[in-house]
């Protein structure tokens, strides 16, 4: 991890500094990661894969349009590949998973949908009606009843109804829809489509996007496709703190969020040669805490301050791929309650998380991070020891099942200790017959914390189903950044 630290002052103990997304990024904590065509770097794929008959398999992966199309293919060995269809989901029970789907286009009497004029994979047919029947797999974007999308098999034809076609689903996977075919890209989340919910008073958001740009709070003007959380409030103040050391915090964090897709054709049998899925992107914070905090005993002190919601539309080809992106940004403090403290830092670079397979060792973590440290400014007053991180929980899936989980909270530490000795005016130690000599040696580092854990859910991939979570492994880094000695005569 890289860091450049500049101080402006010979004071300098605890904390604060941060990112929204820095909740998903950290240095790699994975002891094995997949060559980069598995990785999803962020990049689309400019190769051309080809079958052995010399078709073209690689599919474009970009933002879906505002009213994607319905896809769907038919079972194994009917030789319907992935394609658009007029076919929509009128409605979902996700209780029962019955499904009534739908023809957009005028019907004529029957469960048939003729799949709309739009280009499909090799292998597909658009111009031959395509009957609803078992064995077919429907991949849809947000749907009534489906707010995650649904990507199902069904499993019955159940009839006719006022709606549409009411049909059982069971569970698919996308290695039904995609096969053979291979697809990589990286797609910018849209900051206007993040819905915030505001856990604390002194919380504001902006964002910015081509035509619609947004100020934030102190005037200045949101780069493009950012989104940014800024934050002011009180904290608990430790009980003996004067009334001029109320604690407080202020900050922001700004990011620009990318969601990473990568799929690597069908591997051994029906599973995929390789998968990617995370989150990638640039971010910047700034973050102040001053006075007097609480002291926690036991667990640090998690305070948090909005919750966040984004649920992107990948298209894959002919395929709308639903992301599901959750955050939950908090403070969090620990110390004893000792140290009045003022401290201000500010941080920027890029982020990487996610998780990639492979046949050889199935899946793995995938987390980096290039950080970049601006001055700090920090002052104690007294001897103890504080602790403090803007850190954040975040998980990205797909359909609505939670794929990759992460906590990553960068912090700032600073600790002080103190000694006093009185002595007599020729010098030998004698309390309270000469002056008052002072010393406090004086600390503070950087670091970063990060757990985490890839879920079962992955396996929506088509991938071989894991029975636990794996574990992202428990990440502790941290660097020295200034320190001292003061003295009184």
């Amino acid at each position: 991890m890289r860091r450049r630290t500049r101080h402006r002052h010979a004071l300098l103990p605890a904390l604060a500094v941060t990112t929204l997304f820095l909740a998903t990024a950290c240095s790699s904590s994975a002891p094995h990661a997949e060559p980069a065509s598995a990785a999803g770097r962020g990049q689309p794929s400019t190769a051309i894969d080809r079958a052995a008959d010399g078709t073209d398999r690689s599919l474009a992966v970009a933002a879906a349009p505002a009213a994607p199309a319905t896809a769907t293919a038919g079972p194994p060995g009917s030789g319907q590949r992935a394609h658009r269809t007029t076919l929509a989901v009128s409605s979902y029970d996700s209780r029962t998973r019955r499904a009534v789907l739908s023809d957009e286009q005028p019907r004529q009497g029957s469960s048939t949908a003729t799949p709309s004029t739009s280009p499909a994979p090799s292998g597909s047919s658009p111009g031959v009606a395509h009957r609803t029947a078992v064995g077919d797999v429907i991949a849809s974007a947000p749907a009534p009843g489906a707010p995650h999308g649904l990507l199902a098999k069904v499993t019955k034809v159940i009839g006719e109804t006022d709606r549409g076609t009411q049909v059982q689903t069971e569970p698919a996977t996308l290695n039904a829809l995609l096969g053979d075919a291979t697809a990589k890209g990286a797609v910018p989340v849209d900051p206007a489509s993040f819905a915030v919910e505001k856990l604390l008073p002194g919380v504001k958001v902006s964002w910015a996007k081509a035509g619609d740009v947004h100020v934030g709070p102190k005037g200045a003007t949101v780069p493009l496709g950012s989104l940014r959380l800024d934050v002011s409030a009180a904290v608990p103040t430790a009980k003996d703190a004067p009334v001029s050391a109320g604690a407080s915090v202020h900050g922001f964090v700004q990011v620009a969020p990318r969601v990473d897709f990568a799929y690597g054709g069908t591997g051994t049998g029906v599973t995929p040669g390789s998968a990617y899925l995370g989150v990638s992107g640039r971010w910047t914070s700034g973050w102040s805490v001053g006075g007097r905090a609480a002291a926690t005993t036991g667990a640090p002190l998690r305070i948090p301050f909005a919750t966040l919601h984004a649920a992107p539309v990948l298209q894959v080809g002919p395929v709308p791929v639903v992301v599901n992106l959750d955050l939950t940004c908090y403070v969090q403090l620990s110390g004893d309650g000792h140290v009045t403290v003022d401290v201000e830092q500010s941080l920027k670079g890029a982020f990487t998380a996610g998780g990639t397979f492979g046949p050889a060792k199935g899946w793995t973590p995938v987390s980096s991070s290039d950080m970049t440290s601006t001055p700090v400014r920090a002052s104690v007053t007294t001897a103890g020891s504080l602790k403090t991180a803007l850190g954040a929980e975040a998980s990205v899936g797909l359909y609505g099942a939670v794929g990759v989980t992460a906590d990553l909270a960068p912090y700032l530490r600073g600790e002080a200790s103190g000694t006093a000795t009185a002595s007599s005016r020729d010098g030998s130690p004698s309390a309270g017959t000469g002056g008052v000599k002072a010393s406090m040696a004086w600390r503070v580092y950087g670091g970063v914390d990060l757990s985490g854990t890839l879920r079962l859910q992955l396996s929506v991939f088509g991938t071989p189903i894991v029975h636990r979570d794996i574990p992202l492994g428990a990440l502790h880094r941290e660097w020295r950044l200034a320190g001292g000695t003061l003295k009184t005569p």
